[in-house]
């Protein structure tokens, strides 16, 4: 039905001289495949775009979602570990979409991502405004890292939202304003934007709880226009350091540079009477001998590391 309703108002919607309309149709919500299959099927040569959504909720009940800063660290794991089921949908859309547009004319758009928590006590519900932990800024490293492996599919990705509500990247009260760990991941991985992105293979111990288990360290790479190749790095261990030895192929850098954004809890966050208790710092661990780089991710982390010729 959706599908029918797309190409009907599809067809009275045109181009004009500068103004090429970008026609992005309502795609599925997380999982539902046979809804991507059916819209590209019978709309997919009338799109630009597909878009999808999936929210981060730790506990997988959204009447009972959890809260942004009291949690343990069995809620730390489960968060990180459902955000990755991001590389997976979107594997797996892209799959459909691959059988009926081979040459991948249609763009996946991610239009909205983030954590969903409950909202802050004594707030309005309707507002869905929550608090932005370093558990956050994890979750926002680690969908930044799958969209970047599906760059040749992702062409628009979008957290969910800006300022107040849900993932903010900024929180404000009357006057006052400050910057969220999420925010901060945004600032650091900026560097990524516009580069050429760089296959990494990566062998990493699993991060274990319980029975439950994810990947401990996640990384990705891009070379800008300067041939200075930006890496990222997330330790998901709440923990445990992870050293990390890199065998750099096909360059020789000269010098590298970090930055680090952690903390010594795991739900630390920025307050309006503290609002820089969570920032990024100079990252200094970083070594450069014989083709290899050579550091030490401390626990909970985000590293951003500039490798210059």
């Amino acid at each position: 039905y959706y599908a029918d309703l797309y190409r009907r108002y599809n067809t009275f919607v045109k181009n004009y001289p500068e103004n090429r309309v970008f026609r992005i149709a309502c795609g599925a919500n997380s999982a539902d495949y046979n809804w991507t299959e059916v819209l590209m099927s019978r709309a997919g040569r009338r799109m630009n775009g597909l878009s999808l959504h999936y929210y981060t909720v730790t506990t997988g009940n959204w009447q009972r979602k959890g809260s942004a800063t009291q949690f343990d660290e069995a809620a730390w794991h489960a968060t990180l570990r459902r955000t990755l089921t991001m590389d997976e949908l979107i594997t797996k859309h892209s799959e459909i979409m691959n059988r009926h547009d081979p040459r991948k004319r249609v763009g996946l758009v991610v239009d909205e991502w983030g954590t969903w928590s409950d909202v802050e006590p004594g707030t309005n519900p309707g507002f869905l405004y929550q608090q932005n932990t370093l558990r956050d800024a994890l979750v926002a490293a680690l969908n930044f890292h799958i969209f970047h492996r599906h760059a040749d599919r992702v062409v628009m990705a979008n957290i969910a939202q800006t300022v107040n509500v849900l993932q903010a990247m900024i929180l404000t009260d009357k006057e006052r304003m400050l910057r969220t760990p999420t925010y901060h991941v945004f600032e650091m991985l900026k560097a990524h934007q516009g580069g050429v992105f760089l296959p990494i293979e990566l062998d990493t111990p699993d991060y274990a709880l319980g029975d439950e288990k994810m990947p401990m360290v996640s990384a990705s790479a891009t070379r800008d226009a300067s041939d200075v190749v930006h890496l990222s790095l997330v330790n998901t261990h709440a923990r445990q350091a992870a050293s990390i030895v890199g065998e750099l192929r096909s360059m020789t850098p000269a010098s590298v540079t970090g930055r680090l954004l952690t903390a010594d809890e795991l739900n630390a966050h920025n307050t309006f009477d503290d609002p820089d208790a969570v920032h990024p710092v100079r990252f200094e661990d970083g070594k450069l001998s014989d083709g290899k780089l050579e550091l030490t991710l401390p626990p909970r982390s985000v590293v951003m590391l500039q490798l210059k010729p």
